[in-house]
């Protein structure tokens, strides 16, 4: 038995669920996003939220009950609050501002980087080394994070370059003579 699947995921106040053609959508104040519903599982909208069960004792069911509960409640967790990706940079030189629908970035290299902003994300940059992205889509939130961040991986030595906000970057001593 899955913990995570036999949990019912809330719906909070302002925000809507239904459920037709194969497709769960749910609305709120953020967006409206759509998932498709998986076969071998079975979807109830009740008054305590959507509850997701196997519809049948497969090896399959089992193994997609636990995920497609997690994704239910990432549609409703970002339609209600939306996520958030905070990078940090590092370096001597090394900043990001934000100019018009792209994001500029400084990072060392011969020319000046422009990362195009996505449809439905939206990015600040609070102070020049820091760089928030938000959106509904918590799927499409971290894949512009790591986008951004393969332009300057840190490096272990002097740790300079882009990181999430709370990664720990395992760093070497060097050489020694």
């Amino acid at each position: 038995m899955s913990r995570i699947g036999k949990k019912a995921v809330p719906v909070p106040a302002g925000v809507t669920a239904t459920m037709e053609g194969g497709t769960l959508s749910v609305k709120g104040p953020k967006g409206m996003l759509a998932m498709a519903m998986v076969d071998d599982l079975s979807y109830t909208l009740g008054d305590d939220g959507i509850s997701v069960m196997p519809a049948n004792e497969t090896k399959r069911a089992r193994a997609f009950w636990g995920m497609q509960r997690t994704l239910v409640s990432n549609l409703v967790v970002g339609v209600s609050d939306g996520f958030t990706k905070v990078l940090e940079i590092t370096g001597v030189g090394y900043r990001a501002a934000v100019q018009g629908s792209n994001l500029k970035l400084q990072l060392g290299y011969s020319h000046d980087v422009d990362y195009p902003i996505p449809e439905g994300i939206t990015i600040k940059t609070p102070d020049p080394t820091t760089v928030e992205i938000s959106g509904s889509d918590k799927q499409v939130v971290g894949q512009v994070a790591a986008e951004i961040r393969r332009w300057r991986k840190p490096e272990p030595y002097k740790g300079k370059g882009i990181k999430y906000r709370g990664e720990f970057i395992f760093r070497k001593e060097g050489k020694k003579k």
